[in-house]
């Protein structure tokens, strides 16, 4: 099967289309004509469509997401040289979710080199790759050898990925985003593993949100896709832990990309520490130190979070990040000389007062998204400085004109819009809204 003068894409397309599981030779042979062009896009579309409908069992999965990582370079750790363990972690995308941000220095501070590969946003989703392009001079794309020095000596890098990183995984999600086979478990769990496990990780955390800002909008979704990851990832020899957290407001009380980074530097230095962010940085922190075995118990791993950030620690790593990959030295002292804004500022105040009892979050990432904050098509240029601040919390007790949200727009025509889609995303009444929590389920091996 592994000949290629004998393989025929085609029939293992017939196969999964009539619900028959794929031998780990199938499957390899076909990851194999991905990266080396001999799938065509059709087959490749044909493919995706018929996992889509037929699923993939756990050894499928396991077997697909393996041969997808073996697809290019897989990074090898000179463990010697290193500290402790090697962890990642990964969201599946929200808004106002700058996690990464804060969480890749926090876990450099307790002990552990995190080599975390970012991507750009999708759809109303801000991308951690897109948040890094605002801080200027920062390479995001460095080197092999550089990206691998600096999560040895400075314990963290954030980059994107890289074209030797699973291409095999890069050529089939450039065809899943325009077939409608994006939302399919196994195809997810084996795009988001292969990469993961190219980095040469020893433990991961998976952060699945579920809500109307989530991809995974039901529970239900979001329990499929952590018991699948889960799975695959510890059956693959990578223990791993699944934390579902809720996406029915933004994360943190910001949206847009320049302004989370300012959000994540506020969190790190101690200027502000918003209590749901805090909540949700802290336990994915001291869950995958538990997975990573660096700590015996949670409570232990997130006192030792916790002092990460008290001391300074967790900042001191992330400047030495940034200034590693070409940022500003001075970016935590001076984010306001580097994170631009955009010029037209548009305060919106409430028209009523009551409780706030929901928040359209997928709408608030929509109005970024319209101001130049995300993409339409998938070459758009991102305007960084665009976005939202100042937003209030689900249970927050609002007066008849006090403060919505602070716009920054490109223009007064975009910061009306905004505003327009600001007033409808938040709905105000005079029920009891308790704020809730963000920790819905947490799935371990």
């Amino acid at each position: 099967m592994s000949n290629s003068d004998t393989f025929l894409p085609q029939e293992v397309i017939r196969r999964k289309r009539d619900g028959a599981e794929l031998s780990p030779e199938e499957i390899e042979a076909f990851v194999g004509a991905i990266t080396s062009g001999q799938a065509s896009e059709g087959q490749l579309a044909a493919l995706a469509m018929a996992i889509f409908f037929r699923g993939m069992n756990p050894a499928e999965c396991g077997t697909l997401t393996l041969a997808m990582r073996d697809s290019g370079e897989v990074i090898n750790w000179d463990r010697h040289r290193l500290h402790g363990p090697v962890v990642d972690k990964h969201s599946t995308g929200g808004v106002g979710d700058c996690v990464s941000l804060i969480l890749a220095p926090l876990l450099a501070a307790c002990g552990t080199h995190v080599p975390m590969i970012s991507g750009r946003g999708l759809g109303h989703t801000g991308g951690t790759l897109d948040k890094l392009a605002s801080i200027p001079g920062y390479n995001a794309r460095p080197d092999p050898e550089r990206f691998q020095q600096v999560v040895k000596n400075v314990g963290c890098a954030i980059i994107g990925q890289t074209g030797t990183l699973a291409p095999a995984d890069g050529r089939l999600y450039g065809v899943r985003d325009v077939t409608a086979t994006v939302e399919s478990v196994p195809l997810i769990t084996a795009s988001i593993l292969s990469k993961k496990l190219a980095s040469g990780l020893d433990a991961l955390v998976m952060d699945i949100k579920t809500g109307n800002g989530a991809f995974a909008a039901s529970e239900e979704m979001a329990l499929e896709l952590a018991n699948s990851i889960v799975s695959v990832a510890n059956g693959v020899g990578v223990p791993t832990v699944a934390v579902i957290t809720d996406m029915n407001q933004p994360l943190a009380p910001v949206a847009g990309n320049a302004l989370e980074v300012w959000e994540a530097v506020d969190y790190l230095t101690g200027e502000r520490r918003d209590p749901l962010l805090h909540q949700v940085t802290l336990r994915l922190g001291g869950e995958l130190l538990v997975a990573a075995g660096r700590y015996n118990s949670l409570q232990e791993a997130e006192r030792a979070l916790q002092q990460a950030l008290t001391s300074g620690a967790a900042a001191e790593r992330f400047a030495a990040m940034v200034s590693a990959l070409g940022g500003p030295d001075d970016l935590l002292e001076r984010p306001g000389d580097h994170l631009e804004r955009a010029p037209v500022e548009r305060s919106v105040t409430t028209s009523t007062d009551g409780r706030v009892a929901a928040i359209d979050t997928r709408a608030l990432g929509m109005a970024v998204v319209r101001m130049g904050g995300g993409r339409r098509k998938a070459d758009d240029e991102i305007d960084p400085r665009v976005g939202i601040s100042g937003l209030p919390r689900v249970g927050d007790t609002l007066q008849l004109g006090e403060h919505l949200g602070r716009i920054y727009a490109r223009s007064k025509e975009q910061a009306r819009e905004a505003e327009k889609a600001l007033r409808s995303a938040i709905t105000l009444d005079r029920g009891e809204h308790p704020s809730p929590s963000l920790i819905k389920r947490v799935v371990y091996p």
